[in-house]
Parts: C-alpha cells; structure tokens; sequence
C-alpha cells in the first residue's frame, strides 16, 4: 500500500510515517516509480507505534520495543528493558512537571505580590 494509505488507515500522516521509517521503526520497498509500498504488517505497526507514543514515550523510547511492534503491545506482558525505559520516561515527566510546577508558584507569588503592592 501506498504511503497515503497507510496514513489514513492508522491515522497519522505520511510526514510521521516518513519520520518513523528514517528512525528505522518502520520500512517500506520501493515502486519502480519511486513510491514508497508498505506491506499489510506496517498498519498493526504504525498503530503500536502510536499507541507508545501517546502513552508518552519517545521515538527513541520506542526502539526498545521494536521487535514487539509486529504484536498486540497493548496485551503483550511486558519486558523488563521495556519496562525500565517506562519508568525512566515516568522520571523525566515528574521532573518536567515538578519544574513546571516550580515556575508557575513563582509567576503566581510574583503576581500576588504586584497585585498586593499596586492596591
């Protein structure tokens, strides 16, 4: 199938599925015309893809899972390398969100104390 298709069936773009192939998650023969022909196994991966990324994980992240991707990742027990890269991703949200957190008290503090100071 072609890249549009394989787009609209996962729901993605051809954009992202090209960014997915140039990270080596996915992969593609090419048409005698140049075109870009995925076979029926690219939409259950394209999907797993997705499904790790929107719980949050990187592209980079999301290569540990690689030789899961074919399956149902969403039923598959997890592997204790899949395991760690979810925790380590968990790590760097909190921090995220702790630092986030950190910025907004501060901008809140500074707009009481203008608000206070101005009345």
């Amino acid at each position: 199938m072609r890249i549009g298709e394989l787009a609209a069936r996962t729901g993605t773009t051809a954009r992202a599925l090209r960014h997915y192939e140039q990270a080596g998650l996915i992969s593609s023969a090419r048409t005698p015309n140049g075109y870009r022909d995925y076979d029926e196994g690219a939409v259950i991966r394209v999907r797993n893809i997705r499904h790790l990324l929107a719980a949050g994980l990187t592209l980079d992240d999301v290569r540990v899972f690689a030789p899961c991707l074919d399956g149902d990742v969403t039923s598959a027990p997890p592997a204790p390398q899949g395991l760690a890269v979810a925790r380590e991703r968990l790590a760097v949200l909190d921090r995220r969100i702790a630092a986030q957190t950190a910025v907004r008290d501060r901008l809140a503090a500074a707009l009481d104390a203008s608000t206070r100071s101005a009345g």
